[in-house]
């Protein structure tokens, strides 16, 4: 059960006393679980404010303090290079020779990761374990003679090291003969069962958003959609009342609007501030009237990073990236994120609320790339350090506002226990309130964290810190929602022994849990979301356009900038396939090409589907790759294309389709040499 995971605190044994004693002692206030199946929480303690708005289940209460944890995409793409297999790869290629769950879980639990979720089956459709729905798996791989199961092996391995296993199970399958016909819901829940009912707690499982599409399907090769819409076709809401039944503390990521936890917006792993942990009732993207439902894709994004106030279902979310710069699954050569641009993206996802999930992806070989674990062992160690000392723990705190004149049992002391299901509040009518600490020492800081008592709803519309600077109060820093947790980093340290946390605005009496002070590590310079990072290919100071569209910029494609990009619809939409040739000055050999997709936040003309071909003399022409770029719509980072190394002086860069609109677009085209 998710929430036997956890140790016991003190306040967990405040629940078991009688209530006279539970008003002495700072009782937690407790909520109903809103959602049916999932586990009830205890009453709530007669003194203890009222909840506002929607509520998280105890199970969503716990795994939000999971905080980070892990993604493993590990399967055929791994073997053929691809983000989407097609569906028509062969079972054969899935031939790990060192692979190590242990090791590798051993690692995650090394990086500070409190839990991982294994792709046990992609959008290709192979299922990494001996499902009984389909051949199109793991029974079928010489990987120990057909006999293996890596969903068992990660699942072992978790339960050995001491953190959660969870999964991921795309409900698009590009091989399954049915699929998008009533005989695939039969295979796809089936598959559910086995993994919910074969290897243990789970305590997260996901369903992705991809959902029809081109694929093989039992060779078929058309295009296929999903009857009616995913959520009729899937019936979500019956899939997730079925989980209830198998793992009743189980998260569910998506599944439409029955699930538990939300996208966070994208696959950068940030999300955005202010920061809900509610959304709508109809859909997890459900805008209200200051997004309406004609902003699309773009609204969609933004709902999903920021959610909505006051929404009425508590669907908290989840940032995702990986930890390499080439994609989900392993791609040779490409470089991981440094541990300061994690620690940016720990600021922008976990210090605003969200958990963190960061994909390692082990190589062909069934280790994972050396250059990853650095990163994330390094990335825990700026983390440590972070917070190896939080200044206001043991601080003395007072404040005048105190609820029912009750502050052994609601005071501001609470702020600083370093206990979470403890929490200062106040009568119900005051929504504005302030309490100063007195440091148990003078300290130097620059990071400050607020968090709410999240079980009582997100109330809290702004707040600031104010530090004593010279007898003054001075305020340091400002922000808007609170929630599970809110970490900013003050404009500059502040060095003082006395701070005020005042809360400005809130929906209802703030039920405040804790006040954090930190220092961020010696040297780290934490940087925003960078530009897109483009591999460093041959210099393209010889290139040349030879031939594109006319009236086109076909410049932009290799000016190595990517903020430009050249596009098909200057005067008119001219539709695919449409072709650049460039000449390179030189002949080269090459292994690979570079497409770096429009980086303005639309995806008009974005190519996702492409030719490449090379050229000795810019006559005769060879095809050299030909395929679809995945994931572009959610992750619209540089893809690199390898091919067998040959030799070349010229290249064309073909898009045959592209996501929206009828023309074709590149911010930047490059190649690599062989080595």
């Amino acid at each position: 059960m998710l929430q036997n995971r956890f140790s016991p605190s003190k306040s967990f044994f405040r629940r078991l006393l009688p209530a006279a004693a539970f008003a002495l002692l700072g009782a937690q206030a407790l909520v109903a679980a809103p959602v049916p199946g999932m586990t009830p929480l205890p009453k709530q303690h007669p003194l203890a404010p009222k909840p506002y708005g929607a509520t998280p289940t105890e199970p969503q209460v716990q795994w939000q303090r999971m905080e980070f944890y892990a993604f493993t995409h590990f399967g055929l793409n791994t073997f053929t290079g691809r983000e989407w297999g097609y569906g028509d790869e062969s079972e054969s290629l899935f031939d790990p020779k060192n692979f190590d769950a242990d090791e590798i879980v051993k690692t995650f639990k090394a990086g500070g990761m409190t839990g991982m979720i294994y792709t046990a089956k992609h959008h290709d459709g192979w299922c990494s374990w001996p499902t009984k729905t389909t051949e199109h798996s793991i029974k079928k791989s010489p990987w120990k003679n057909g006999k293996g199961d890596v969903v068992k092996e990660f699942a072992a391995a978790c339960k050995k090291h001491g953190i959660k296993f969870g999964t991921y199970l795309s409900p698009w399958d590009r091989n399954h003969p049915e699929y998008g016909r009533d005989g695939y819901i039969k295979a796809y829940y089936g598959q559910i069962e086995e993994l919910l009912t074969n290897y243990g707690d789970v305590f997260e499982i996901w369903f992705d958003g991809a959902n029809g599409g081109d694929g093989y399907y039992g060779g078929a090769r058309e295009r296929r959609n999903t009857p009616g819409g995913a959520d009729k076709y899937y019936n979500f809401e019956q899939i997730v009342k079925n989980i209830r039944k198998m793992q009743p503390n189980c998260i569910v990521w998506g599944a439409s609007h029955y699930g538990d936890a939300r996208w966070g917006g994208s696959e950068g792993g940030h999300v955005g501030y202010p920061h809900w942990h509610t959304v709508g009732t109809q859909n997890p993207e459900q805008t209200g009237s200051a997004h309406p439902a004609s902003c699309k894709e773009k609204c969609r994004h933004v709902v999903s990073a920021h959610g909505i106030r006051g929404g009425d279902r508590w669907v908290p979310a989840e940032g995702d990236t990986p930890i390499n710069r080439g994609g989900w699954f392993w791609h040779p050569g490409t470089p991981a994120k440094s541990p300061e641009q994690l620690m940016q993206v720990w600021f922008d996802c976990v210090g605003r609320g969200a958990n963190l999930i960061l994909n390692l992806a082990p190589d062909k070989s069934g280790k994972l790339d050396p250059k990853d674990v650095k990163a994330l062992l390094e990335f825990k160690k700026l983390r440590d350090l972070l917070y190896k000392k939080d200044f206001a723990r043991g601080g003395k705190a007072e404040s005048r506002t105190v609820r029912k004149n009750l502050p052994a049992a609601f005071g501001p002391q609470f702020l600083t226990d370093g206990d979470p299901d403890t929490y200062w509040t106040t009568n119900d009518k005051t929504t504005a309130a302030s309490a100063v600490v007195t440091l148990p020492q003078k300290a130097t800081f620059d990071v400050v964290r607020v968090r709410e008592e999240i079980r009582l709803g997100q109330r809290v519309d702004a707040w600031a810190l104010d530090a004593d600077v010279g007898g003054k109060w001075q305020e340091v820093v400002s922000g808007q929602t609170i929630g599970v947790q809110a970490m900013l980093v003050l404009p500059q340290p502040v060095t003082t022994q006395r701070v005020r946390l005042r809360i400005t605005s809130a929906a209802a009496c703030p039920c405040i849990s804790e006040l954090s002070l930190f220092k961020l590590p010696a040297g780290l310079n934490l940087k925003k979301a960078e530009a897109p990072l483009m591999t460093a290919g041959v210099p393209k100071t010889k290139w040349k356009i030879v031939s594109a569209p006319a009236g086109t910029n076909a410049k932009a494609a290799i000016d190595g900038k990517a903020d430009t990009f050249w596009h098909t619809h200057m005067k008119q939409e001219l539709r695919p396939p449409q072709s650049i040739v460039v000449d390179m000055g030189e002949s080269l050999k090459l292994r690979a090409f570079t497409y770096l997709p429009r980086q303005d936040g639309t995806f008009a003309g974005m190519t996702d589907r492409y030719k490449f071909e090379l050229s000795a003399d810019g006559k005769s022409w060879r095809q050299v790759a030909e395929g679809e770029f995945g994931n572009l719509r959610a992750n619209p980072i540089e893809q690199t294309i390898a091919f067998p190394p040959q030799n070349a002086r010229y290249f064309r860069f073909t898009g045959t389709r592209a996501l929206e609109k009828n023309h074709v677009s590149a911010a930047e085209i490059g190649v690599l040499e062989a080595k």
